[in-house]
């Protein structure tokens, strides 16, 4: 069910999008990304930080893309929330004791200390060449192909990179010893 809240946003932007034009898809973005951190303010009294600056960054590229009738802010966005995410992974290797990826997962895996390393230098190049990969569909394609992108080739691309990662994580997952309680 999260997902799909997650996922909501990118979703009507597309079917928005294919109904209309860019203009009518960003607009629907913004109301519905900003109706989402209503959302969430609502049911739990506080937006966590990523949400929130997600928002924010939806409103200004979005709002600047609407204002000046550029399509190209808005085609930004999705390389700037990667490259931020980039950023933020790479500086928690420096910064703390433990990667950002460890202390959003650790409650849930136990893994060796150069596995969450190695994660985390994955999630940065993958963050990373995400961005990339959106700004040169967005200058060397069609605006429709951008948007498909956005959609289906982003999408996929996350997908395929979660597998590879659980499967990877899977060989490192540290496993209980205890032998099963006998009934």
């Amino acid at each position: 069910m999260k997902l799909l809240f997650d996922f909501l946003p990118i979703l009507l932007f597309f079917i928005a999008y294919k109904m209309a034009d860019i203009y009518v898809a960003t607009g629907v973005l913004i109301v519905v990304t900003l109706a989402q951190t209503g959302w969430i303010w609502l049911r739990q009294r506080r937006i966590e930080k990523l949400p929130l600056f997600t928002a924010g960054l939806v409103l200004v590229l979005g709002g600047a893309t609407l204002l000046l009738k550029d399509p190209m802010f808005v085609k930004w966005k999705p390389t700037v929330v990667n490259w931020l995410f980039a950023v933020a992974f790479l500086g928690s290797l420096f910064i703390g004791q433990k990667t950002l990826l460890e202390r959003m997962m650790g409650g849930q895996l136990e893994l060796p200390a150069p596995v969450w390393v190695k994660l985390t230098f994955a999630w940065t190049i993958f963050f990373f060449t995400m961005g990339v990969a959106n700004l040169y569909v967005a200058f060397n394609f069609d605006e429709n192909t951008w948007v498909n992108f956005k959609l289906f080739g982003m999408l996929g691309l996350t997908l395929a990179f979660v597998l590879a990662q659980a499967a990877y994580m899977s060989r490192h997952l540290k496993l209980d010893d205890t032998p099963p309680e006998k009934s």
